[in-house]
C-alpha cells in the first residue's frame, strides 16, 4: 500500500513524502512549519487531486521531475526519473493509489526504532 509519511526535519520543520507501494519515494513537499500543516495538505490532496497541477520538467542533466502546484503555489517535487515513460507512471500511481493510501507519522520520536534496538 503506498503511504504519506510524515517526518521532522533537523532544523524541526515537518515534511511528507508520498511513497509508492514498493517503498519508493515519488515526491517530497515543501517544508511546512507545523506538522498540522502536512496533514491539511495531505488531506487536500485526498480529497480533491483535480484541484492540482502537474508541472514536468528536466534538469540540466537531463532527469525528468515534476512538482504538484495548487494556485501556483508549489507544494512538492518529485524525485528525478530518467526517462520521461518513468515520470507519467510516477504521476500515474501517485493518481490511482494516493486517495487511499495510509498517512504514517514518524515526527513524533527522533528514534521510531528504539524498542526494536533493545
Amino acid at each position: 500500500m503506498s503511504a504519506f509519511v510524515i517526518s521532522k526535519r533537523d532544523n524541526g520543520n515537518y515534511k511528507f513524502t508520498f511513497a509508492s507501494r514498493k517503498g519508493k519515494t515519488i515526491f517530497t513537499s515543501i517544508a511546512c512549519k507545523q506538522k498540522s500543516d502536512c496533514e491539511k495538505i495531505i488531506e487536500t490532496i485526498r480529497e480533491d487531486t483535480e484541484s492540482f497541477t502537474f508541472r514536468k520538467a528536466r534538469t540540466g542533466s537531463g532527469k525528468y521531475f515534476f512538482r504538484i502546484t495548487r494556485g501556483g503555489f508549489v507544494l512538492a517535487t518529485s524525485r528525478k526519473f530518467s526517462t520521461e515513460l518513468m515520470l507519467q507512471k510516477g504521476i500515474d500511481q501517485f493518481l490511482k493509489y494516493g486517495t487511499d493510501a495510509e498517512t504514517l507519522d514518524f515526527s513524533i520520536s527522533d528514534n521510531v526504532f528504539a524498542e526494536v534496538e533493545e
